[in-house]
């Protein structure tokens, strides 16, 4: 009997064939001969098979189990393709499982840079970032190289838990390795930088990146707006729209934009940003309806807000938040809670920071009963309570003058009260002049927020507007010794497109000398008769 196999390469999967081979011996009868070897046509076709089935199992653990089982005793253990598929397909079910896509993953014996990078991948997407950035360690002692993928999915992971050390550590391989002017590699540490709140970095790295893609421009836009860096997110959304290289705003950018507007009210923006969403068609969008919402509230367009708000079909809880925060926020307090009632009735399940925004909107409007009413509600609602809920209500009891209320009930709090709580009776103590209790209060704050300069000025004008002035100069004193500062507040202005800030004896501006001069004219006027 002769037999002709080709030569198979090591690289190639192994698995099982049944041929049946006529014997000259026996020309009629067949014998059954199984041959470990690979077939090319017939393993190319078992593999779409089994990828196949594996696809229809998504989201079953079970069924993702049994064909594991199939796999394995199938001889497929070692197939590459099937492998990247199973750690995918384990990869996408709840974190608790990523220990089954690891077990796949360290019985391959090839492992390929796509293998290392789809692990480093699925770990981050997990929330398991410091697996991630194990497998990566790993990785290089392993001597693999690495690709630009490598590198976005290893800082995805690090700007998720903001280490910034590793991030730094990795930036300066990427630099070493020639991948530093990648725009993918580029976005990646703009988000790291901007995650871990170093917006110097962020900037620099950006500007730096050869060619800039949407993405490049959304994630510097979103990072200096979540960094309190709103007129610099103007900016950069001007600067992106005028760029001719590039395209309309997307979805993305959108979103990333409108909270910097809310914040600094800037509403000529706002306006062409409804307009543009209304033409793209992203006016029904959720994400997009509560930025708008958002905007105008703090505008003070509480009827462009309504019309919004009314024109989106499938509201979700944040937009209902952001309408009943807009209310709530220019004291309208009935319409924040008809709006609440409405949302209770259409189904919806309120979370914490409906409560919160409901609290704050009672606590504006002196309805302490009330608040106290939407306080156990959170209880009935197995709504969990956070010290911002316990600030809210201290805030409560304290602008209606109840500070004894107050102090009893940060005394029944189940926890320890924080800054925030305190922070809160401060300010009531100020309010209504209550020095005594306020030397109390300080003292907590002084220790659990020694570094906020707010906490200290407070105290001081407390002294100051009771006639202790040696006592508030004492506290400014000690700001100094400590040194202590109290951001200063700015103004700002739009003219001829640009926007211009100037601050409490800012001598910074080009135009300070004018600025002053209006100031001390205003003051004048002021002062005259009426």
């Amino acid at each position: 009997m002769l037999l002709k196999l080709k030569k198979i390469p090591k690289s190639y999967p192994w698995g099982h064939s049944t041929f049946h081979i006529p014997t000259p011996l026996n020309p009629v009868n067949n014998v059954v001969i199984s041959v470990r070897c690979f077939v090319s046509f017939e393993s190319k076709k078992a593999s779409h098979e089994l990828n196949r089935m594996l696809t229809e199992c998504e989201g079953s653990i079970r069924c993702i189990n049994k064909m594991h089982a199939k796999i394995i005793t199938g001889g497929y253990g070692q197939n590459v393709f099937i492998g990247s598929k199973l750690i995918g397909m384990y990869a996408g079910l709840e974190q608790s499982h990523m220990n089954h896509a690891r077990k796949v993953f360290d019985h391959l014996l090839q492992r390929d840079v796509f293998l290392w990078n789809m692990m480093i991948q699925a770990y981050a997407n997990s929330g398991l970032c410091i697996e991630a950035l194990g497998v990566y360690k790993e990785m290089c002692d392993k001597d693999v190289v690495v690709d630009k993928y490598t590198f976005t999915f290893v800082l995805k992971a690090c700007s998720v838990i903001k280490d910034e050390t590793t991030g730094r550590v990795i930036h300066g391989y990427v630099v070493k390795r020639g991948f530093y002017f990648n725009v993918f590699v580029g976005n990646a540490l703009v988000a790291l930088y901007a995650k871990c709140r170093m917006m110097e970095a962020c900037r620099r790295v950006f500007d730096e990146i050869p060619e800039k893609d949407v993405v490049s421009w959304n994630t510097v836009i979103s990072g200096c707006a979540n960094n309190d860096l709103f007129i610099e997110a103007v900016e950069l959304f001007h600067s992106f729209v005028h760029d001719e290289s590039f395209s309309m705003p997307d979805h993305a950018t959108v979103v990333s934009i409108l909270p910097a507007c809310a914040q600094v009210a800037e509403i000529r923006l706002g306006l062409w940003i409804h307009c543009y969403t209304i033409k793209t068609g992203l006016t029904n969008d959720a994400m997009v309806g509560s930025g708008l919402i958002a905007m105008y509230g703090n505008c003070g367009h509480l009827d462009y807000a309504r019309q919004v708000f009314d024109q989106i079909y499938e509201r979700n809880v944040m937009v209902w938040t952001a309408m009943m925060r807009g209310y709530g926020m220019h004291g309208n307090p009935q319409e924040a809670l008809n709006l609440f009632s409405n949302f209770l009735e259409g189904g919806f399940h309120p979370d914490g920071v409906v409560f919160l925004c409901l609290l704050s909107t009672c606590g504006h409007a002196g309805l302490v009963a009330k608040g106290r009413e939407i306080f156990k509600q959170m209880e009935d609602y197995g709504v969990e309570r956070s010290h911002e809920h316990y600030a809210c209500m201290v805030d409560l009891y304290g602008r209606a003058g109840l500070l004894m209320e107050a102090v009893e009930f940060m005394n029944s709090m189940p926890m320890l009260p924080e800054k925030d709580v305190y922070g809160a009776l401060l300010g009531a103590c100020r309010m209504h002049n209550n020095i005594e209790l306020a030397e109390v209060v300080a003292e907590k704050l002084f220790v659990l927020d020694p570094n906020s300069g707010g906490r200290y000025v407070t105290m001081a004008k407390i002294y100051g507007d009771g006639g202790r002035l040696k006592d508030a100069a004492a506290v400014r004193k000690m700001m100094v010794k400590k040194n202590i500062k109290k951001p200063f507040g700015f103004s700002s202005i739009k003219v001829d497109s640009v926007v211009h800030t100037f601050g409490v004896e800012d001598e910074t501006h080009l135009r300070s000398e004018e600025i002053f001069d209006m100031l001390a004219g205003l003051d004048e006027v002021m002062a005259l008769p009426t």
